[in-house]
């Protein structure tokens, strides 16, 4: 099965990968220059280094970062967006429980670990998540699900400062879920978000949980202040691990994938262990037909086991978006391939979005 919009099968991407990523470059060049985005992260000679994320962006005068939040002014670094006083995103209150990723064993929507990180004993009807989409991203996925998030990038907007997101978490919230787009590129209005709030709620004597769903594309110190803060709130590091092969995570996302694994294999080894109640870590994979077969879910469930075979991993169905539009959803076959693949390494594995499941 082959994406007529993407040009090369899965075969030539892991056989043939010098020339099939010449391929895949040309259509993720179309997709960002369509937003005045560049085509791959900078690496001008003589540019400034961003550092915000793990593609390390070195941007000439006159050019932008990856992101489009942040640029080269007549030789000096500015950042248009992703910084405390100014945050690219939208935010909007949703009601627990929700359908987050970590649905089958977050505190908010099965009470683990109540009292502590949760207010009831089951799911926390009542409550609210504060979910934050952040308008920008880290990577190129041409399978992406939220691929509007684009024109914030453009747009430079709407902006809301750290301080006013803050000042949302009110009595009825029980967690905060940065998503997107990505916070990879924002932590720095995320996290002091999450100081903020999480100091109220403490004044208040509530329960506040922070968790990420991210693509894990951090810079490093980024993903260990957050996931210290997801640990000491209750909250939960939910990673969207796209492939393992990293001539397939290039071709579908247009960067490699080497950061976001250490930076997952990083967050296991320092703090899983600290908090046994609710895992703090865990994964996802979109099982794109055609392209995330079995023996890439194989090779990254046999990586997640070597940080602990406990965490859970999520295998979600695929729908048709973006610039993979022409690939069907995911079938019921392959969707159980990848499944006992996982099960192979790891103890606690679900097929999400059964509904979209064709046969």
């Amino acid at each position: 099965m082959i994406s007529g919009q993407l040009g090369v099968c899965l075969e030539c991407i892991r056989e043939k990968a010098e020339e099939a990523l010449e391929v895949t470059e040309r259509v993720h060049r179309e997709s960002r220059e369509a937003f005045g985005l560049p085509p791959a992260p900078p690496r001008s000679l003589n540019g400034v280094r961003c550092g915000m994320c793990a593609n390390d962006c070195v941007i000439g005068v006159g050019e932008k970062g990856f992101c489009g939040l942040v640029g080269n002014v007549n030789g000096r670094l500015v950042r248009w967006g992703g910084t405390p006083e100014k945050g690219i995103l939208e935010w909007y209150y949703d009601p627990l429980p929700t359908n987050c990723v970590a649905w089958w064993f977050c505190p908010g929507c099965t009470g683990r670990g109540y009292p502590k990180y949760a207010y009831a004993d089951g799911p926390e009807s009542g409550y609210s998540n504060l979910a934050v989409f952040y308008g920008a991203c880290s990577l190129d996925c041409l399978f992406c699900q939220n691929w509007h998030y684009r024109y914030n990038s453009q747009r430079l907007s709407p902006s809301v400062s750290a301080e006013s997101l803050a000042s949302r978490v009110e009595r009825h919230v029980s967690c905060i879920c940065y998503f997107g787009g990505d916070p990879s590129v924002q932590m720095p209005h995320a996290l002091k978000t999450s100081r903020l709030a999480l100091e109220k709620a403490g004044r208040e004597g509530r329960i506040l949980r922070i968790c990420w769903e991210t693509n894990g594309n951090m810079r490093r110190e980024f993903a260990l202040e957050a996931a210290e803060i997801s640990l000491l709130s209750g909250g939960i590091v939910k990673f969207d691990l796209k492939a393992w092969d990293e001539n397939l995570h290039r071709a579908l996302c247009g960067v490699p994938n080497g950061a976001i694994l250490e930076n997952f294999r990083m967050i296991g080894e320092r703090f899983l262990e600290r908090r046994p109640e609710v895992p703090l870590l865990t994964a996802s994979t979109l099982l794109v037909p055609g392209y995330v077969d079995a023996e890439e879910v194989a090779n990254l469930a046999r990586f997640i086991s070597e940080v602990n075979p406990m965490i859970p991993y999520t295998l979600l169905a695929f729908y048709p978006q973006y610039k993979m539009s022409d690939l069907p959803t995911t079938s019921r076959r392959h969707a159980y391939e990848c499944y006992r693949a996982a099960k192979k390494y790891l103890k606690n594995v679900r097929v999400g979005n059964i509904h979209l499941l064709r046969d």
